[in-house]
């Protein structure tokens, strides 16, 4: 066996003292005792499968001042993940063969992490070209960052049918555009008066109403949207900034994202529905913008905040708090996304990908911006606490040891067949 993980493994929803064996990337074995080439004895130490996010915006190509998928990718592993899917809304747009092909060509051998690339089209034959190298379609029923959109019900259901037809999964930015306000706005109250929760609630009930099971709904706002998306059928996708932060949190602009960050109430009761497990992923909807596009005006400065370094951390600390238990917190981040998007990761057994993160409870530290991985700089986060991986292995390398990156750009797309 090329190397052997001892400590405490998360196995079938519990913490047990094993060995994992790994051998070309993969779990071969899981027991008590094993040896190997080289060993990890992580201890006292959790090791878990490594996370991976289904929603990151890391800006390349065209937008690259503000993350690249080289600055990103190693955000995401110094957060402990080591998959994530690319959103669709770069310059150009992923709508349409060439362009993905072209993407692909650029970030081959940059990234740190694995990664699939979500495209977004209302046209069918595009989508058709497009899904054997697609991890996802992505449909955007609010207007957000760029001018992606489609918000009319005969266009959604044909898509929806087509990607069905193709087995293409579905992921949705569920905002009415229809009730949107473009009012002037000067603070995160202004924004979420211009973008209601109501909006939210009726992309939902008309993705239900078009017999969209099986659907994602993207970073979900109110407990509410959970139960209306399951007794659809549909997933969820809960990013923690809607979890952890709302109107009153003095972020200013910095705080502007879309769905915009809500009540206080609404956010404790998202909390509290996600800890009861009722959401079925965690997602960061990471989107970096620089300090200076924060600094702008509110009403025109640009929506999203970064998160994919934080999300997981963040979701540890809360676990320590006994906020949230950690087989909730591991099906969330590691296996449902794994799951939904046919990667062969997201569980210590056999045949998986050898994708682990060992983390130490007792190493809770204090987030601060300026010691993150992401190019933008900053972080909503700021003084939240977080615990942090100590060691992230993937396909069997060791990429972070020490809390600090020591990997290289091994990150391979999970549609190329090479995973």
């Amino acid at each position: 066996m090329d190397l052997v993980v001892e400590g405490r493994l998360f196995l079938n929803g519990e913490l047990e003292q094993g060995c994992v064996g790994i051998e070309d990337g993969r779990i071969v074995a899981v027991k008590k005792v094993l040896r190997g080439d080289t060993k990890i004895d992580a201890g006292y130490r959790i090791i878990l499968p490594a996370a991976m996010d289904p929603h990151v915006h890391f800006r390349q190509p065209g937008l690259t001042n503000k993350e690249d998928f080289g600055s990103g990718s190693m955000a995401a592993l110094h957060g402990g993940v080591t998959t994530v899917l690319d959103m669709p809304n770069t310059l150009p747009p992923t709508d349409r063969l060439a362009v993905l092909k072209e993407k692909k060509r650029i970030i081959r051998r940059r990234s740190f992490v694995d990664y699939g690339f979500f495209v977004t089209t209302d046209l069918p034959r595009r989508l058709e070209a497009m899904a054997p190298h697609a991890a996802g379609l992505k449909i955007f029923m609010g207007s957000t960052t760029g001018s992606l959109l489609d918000n009319d019900d005969n266009s959604i259901h044909r898509m929806l049918r087509k990607a069905e037809e193709l087995s293409v999964p579905v992921s949705v930015h569920a905002e009415d555009d229809a009730m949107i306000f473009l009012a002037e706005a000067e603070s995160l109250k202004d924004h979420l008066r211009n973008r209601p929760a109501d909006a939210e609630f009726n992309a939902v009930r008309r993705l239900a109403a078009l017999g969209a099971k099986g659907v994602n709904i993207c970073h979900v706002t109110r407990a509410e949207v959970l139960d209306i998306a399951a007794e659809a059928g549909m997933s969820c996708e809960v990013a923690t900034h809607h979890m952890l932060l709302d109107i009153n949190s003095p972020l200013g602009s910095r705080g502007k994202v879309n769905p915009p960050l809500r009540q206080p109430a609404a956010k404790e009761a998202l909390y509290r529905a996600v800890a009861h497990g009722k959401a079925t992923m965690l997602g960061s909807d990471h989107a970096p913008h620089t300090t200076d596009d924060k600094a702008e005006d509110f009403h025109i400065c640009p929506s999203g905040v970064p998160g994919v370094e934080t999300m997981f951390p963040l979701m540890m600390a809360a676990v320590k708090r006994n906020d949230i238990p950690l087989a909730t917190l591991v099906r969330m981040a590691c296996e449902e996304p794994a799951r939904r998007f046919k990667v062969p990761k997201g569980r210590i057994e056999e045949g998986m990908i050898a994708d682990l993160a060992i983390y130490d409870p007792r190493e809770v530290t204090t987030i601060e911006g300026a010691r993150l991985y992401s190019k933008c700089g900053w972080t909503p986060y700021e003084g939240m606490e977080a615990i942090f991986p100590q060691t992230v292995i993937m396909r069997g390398e060791i990429q972070l040891k020490g809390g600090e990156p020591c990997g290289e750009t091994i990150g391979r797309d999970i549609k190329d067949g090479t995973i």
